[in-house]
């Protein structure tokens, strides 16, 4: 993973501005976010946490509908980790809620739009009347073939890794049968291309405990941004410096590789 850089909201381009300056040919196939700061974005606003909460509905709902204009085919998004699980009751019930609010208000846009909802965690640990709104919006958005709107939902990237293990024991695999594409097809996120960009909001630099595995060569942008400001002009910012990046993936650059070269050394 390359190191971070930083974006802001600072600058007086719009967003159409923005978007004019990206490569259409090389926007990344798969983009994660951690949604950070809606907490600070309440505090400093002297409202309840929840607020922060419900405000960053409407970030969540512009990413989702650019991504699929711009052609991302996989978006993640960090909702609710499983140490979200040590918060309040009162909040956690809220962040429930507001799950359940959101599926049922956007699932016929999103279905209209061809997007396929998808869950990455472990479902089975939210609220009986959530899951089955969850499944729901699975089921409704399952044949669609636009973007792959991934939901990280009681996530946690080494409890992924964790069950990936013993699904494989389960499967019986030997040790020298695994290999790291078959360990892979036991992850939440099996035969999707792995993260190319993950955004951080709220300046944090830390990646969370998600997508461990996924994210090994994953661009990593930070955004000073807290997460209910975040817009589709801050999103074109992380890609036009995900564009800027050259992605060696342990390797050399071109331009290395050839400085490096024996027969230029030699000659």
């Amino acid at each position: 993973m390359a190191d971070p850089a930083r974006t802001t909201s600072r600058g007086t381009e719009d967003a159409d501005e923005l978007q004019k300056q990206l490569d259409p040919q090389r926007i990344p196939r798969h983009v994660a976010v951690i949604m950070d700061g809606n907490g600070r974005w309440a505090r400093k606003r002297r409202l309840p946490r929840v607020a922060g909460h419900r405000a960053g509905i409407d970030s969540v709902r512009e990413v989702v509908e650019t991504c699929g204009r711009i052609d991302v085919s996989v978006l993640t998004v960090y909702a609710f980790s499983k140490e979200n699980w040590k918060r309040p009751k009162t909040e956690i019930d809220f962040l429930m809620d507001l799950l359940r609010e959101y599926i049922r208000k956007e699932l016929d846009e999103l279905h209209a739009n061809r997007v396929r909802i998808q869950v990455v965690g472990r479902p089975h640990e939210l609220p009986p009347i959530v899951q089955t709104e969850l499944a729901r919006a699975i089921e409704v958005t399952r044949e669609n073939t636009g973007l792959v709107f991934n939901i990280a939902l009681s996530y946690g990237g080494r409890a992924e890794i964790v069950d990936a293990c013993r699904e494989l024991i389960r499967d019986g695999v030997r040790p020298e049968d695994l290999d790291e594409a078959g360990f892979a097809r036991r992850l939440y996120t099996a035969d999707q291309p792995d993260p190319d960009l993950v955004i951080r909001t709220g300046g944090e630099m830390r990646v969370s405990n998600f997508l461990l595995w996924q994210i090994a060569y994953a661009e990593l942008v930070v955004s000073d941004v807290l997460w209910p400001d975040f817009r589709k002009r801050d999103l074109f910012r992380a890609l036009l410096e995900y564009q800027r990046r050259e992605r060696r993936f342990g390797g050399l650059s071109p331009r290395e590789a050839v400085e490096g070269s024996p027969a230029l050394v030699q000659g």
